[in-house]
């Protein structure tokens, strides 16, 4: 009885390792006597006891987190910035045999990247031009892990984090460019009116019925708003031709 349980335990220790289940998202790196064969999968398939050795490789796109990376940009400002790159694997032979270990490999990588690009750029431009960075980046991580069949589809800058000093900075930059906006608006608005009023006092010229008209309408305002005492503005016209037979 002990020998059938023993023979049994061993012919399901001997179909484990020669038949594999490979899932829709991963392949199978063969390898035969250390030499490197066709990769396999996905479905059932079969190894040789002692002979074939495999290795599973997740082809799914992976999200890395690159933690946050002291940073010095071109005018001197210390800042903080973190990012994510999206990657797959397309080559899984390459991915096992070209490089030890390929998300090492690749985090390290980014890192670097990530330092080096932004520390090429001024501040504004880090804060602005971040798209810019972002394909900058995919574009050299891309190129590099290249060889090791790995595909960098994305890479994103999430945060950077700013010092206390230079937050305040910023923020006084920001109100005093406000305000600056707020003064050229006022001026502005009030050029224009001036225009017009030049305008209106052009036409009244060309009309001197207007200008009466336009005094009338000044009463009527005046009295709307119930004052006890009512201006009532005189043309000039009309004294002057007083002052002129006074002169006579």
């Amino acid at each position: 009885m002990n020998l059938i349980l023993v023979a049994a335990v061993l012919l399901v220790m001997l179909v484990s390792n020669i038949v594999k289940i490979i899932p829709e998202y991963e392949r199978a790196v063969i390898f035969n006597l250390g030499r490197l064969m066709k990769a396999r999968g996905p479905g059932l398939i079969f190894l040789i006891p002692f002979v074939e050795k495999m290795r599973r490789v997740d082809t799914r796109t992976i999200t890395m987190d690159v933690p946050p990376q002291d940073i010095i940009t071109r005018d001197n400002v210390s800042v903080k910035v973190n990012a994510v790159v999206y990657f797959r694997v397309i080559d899984v032979n390459k991915a096992v045999v070209e490089v030890e270990n390929y998300l090492y490999a690749t985090s390290q990588l980014a890192q670097t990247t990530l330092r080096s690009i932004c520390g090429e750029a001024e501040l504004d431009e880090l804060l602005v031009g971040r798209e810019a960075l972002n394909g900058k980046i995919q574009e050299i991580l891309d190129n590099s892990t290249d060889p090791w069949g790995i595909k960098v589809s994305m890479v994103e800058i999430k945060h950077i984090d700013l010092p206390v000093e230079m937050q305040r900075a910023m923020a006084k930059q920001a109100e005093a460019e406000r305000e600056r906006r707020a003064k050229v608006i006022a001026a502005e608005g009030e050029f224009q009116a001036s225009q017009k009023l030049a305008d209106a006092a052009e036409v009244m010229s060309a009309q001197p019925q207007a200008i009466q008209l336009r005094y009338l309408q000044s009463l009527v305002t005046i009295a709307a708003e119930h004052n006890s005492t009512t201006i009532f503005p005189v043309p000039i016209d009309m004294i002057s031709a007083f002052l002129n037979k006074k002169d006579s």
